[in-house]
C-alpha cells in the first residue's frame, strides 16, 4: 500500500537556496502538491525558494537541468502529474520524466525531489496532492527529501561542470549558435 514505510524526516534548511519547477496539467492537483512543498520547505526552514512552471510533465527534465546548473541553487523540486488514459502516451511521458530527472540529479550532482504522480485514474491523484481530504501530500515529501538529500551531501561540495563535464562551470564555454541569417548554399 502506497503512503506507508516512509521516513519521518525532520531537517533544518536553514541557508539553502530551493528551486520548484511545476507542470501545469490538472491545476487542481497541481496546486496541491505546490501548496505541500511550500509547507515542507516552510517546514524546513528554507526561506530562499523560486517556483517555475512548465507546461507539462515532460518539460520538467529541461527545466530541472537549467535550475540545478545554475550555482545558487542547492535543491530541486520537480512536481507533476501523469493520469493514465486510453493510450501509451501515460508510458512514454512517465518514462521520459522519471529517467530525464534521474539523469539530471546524477549528471548535476544536485538532488531532485521527485513529486511526480504517476496515477491510474484522477482520484488517486487526488488523494495524494495534499489537498483537504487528501490521504497524502507527496508534494510536501519531495521538498522534504530534496532538503534532506541537500544537507545530507554537504560535506561533500560539488563542483559543477559545464557542458563538456570537464571543466567547472565558470571556466566552460558554451558552444554558442551562429547569430543572424544562415546562407543557403547555391
Amino acid at each position: 500500500m502506497s503512503g506507508t514505510g516512509g521516513p519521518r524526516l525532520t531537517v533544518d534548511g536553514t541557508g539553502l537556496r530551493v528551486a520548484v519547477v511545476a507542470a501545469s496539467w490538472h491545476e487542481v492537483i497541481m496546486n496541491g502538491l505546490l501548496g505541500g512543498a511550500r509547507r515542507g520547505l516552510r517546514d524546513a526552514a528554507v526561506d530562499h525558494a523560486l517556483t517555475v512552471r512548465v507546461p507539462g510533465t515532460f518539460e520538467l527534465p529541461v527545466a530541472a537541468t537549467r535550475l540545478a546548473t545554475d550555482p545558487h541553487i542547492d535543491a530541486v523540486i520537480a512536481l507533476g502529474v501523469v493520469i493514465r488514459g486510453g493510450t501509451p502516451h501515460f508510458d512514454y511521458i512517465c518514462q521520459a520524466a522519471t529517467s530525464g530527472l534521474t539523469q539530471v540529479s546524477v549528471r548535476t550532482g544536485i538532488p531532485i525531489g521527485f513529486g511526480v504522480l504517476t496515477c491510474e485514474n484522477e482520484q488517486q491523484a487526488l488523494d495524494r496532492a495534499g489537498l483537504p481530504g487528501s490521504t497524502e501530500d507527496k508534494g510536501q515529501q519531495a521538498a522534504t527529501a530534496a532538503v534532506a538529500t541537500a544537507l545530507a551531501l554537504r560535506p561533500w561540495p560539488q563542483q559543477r561542470c559545464g557542458p563538456d563535464r570537464t571543466k567547472p562551470l565558470d571556466q566552460a564555454k558554451e558552444p554558442r549558435p551562429p547569430r543572424g541569417r544562415m546562407k543557403r548554399g547555391t
